[in-house]
């Protein structure tokens, strides 16, 4: 199944993209979509560990399933003073 996934930030600078699609198997969860931007954007690997996962508005954990239909983006973490 092709998820549609929103880059914001850092994450969008080194990935070089705002937006990605990304081919998972059916029943894939949060985790599984962090493994699989992880290889497809190696340079972004280590925020993405690092980063909040929003699937429909709302940070999700790791175990949570994926549908085709769900809005996800990634949000790194906010640094600053």
């Amino acid at each position: 199944m092709t998820y549609r996934v929103k880059f914001f930030a850092a994450i969008s600078d080194l990935a070089g993209t705002d937006v990605a699609e990304v081919e998972l198997e059916g029943g894939a969860t949060v985790a599984d979509l962090r493994r699989a931007l992880g290889k497809q954007f190696p340079l972004a690997r280590s925020l993405l560990g690092r980063s909040g996962i929003a699937v429909n508005h709302e940070l999700a954990e790791n175990d949570r399933p994926l549908e085709p239909s769900d809005e996800l983006a990634i949000i790194p973490p906010v640094s600053g003073g």
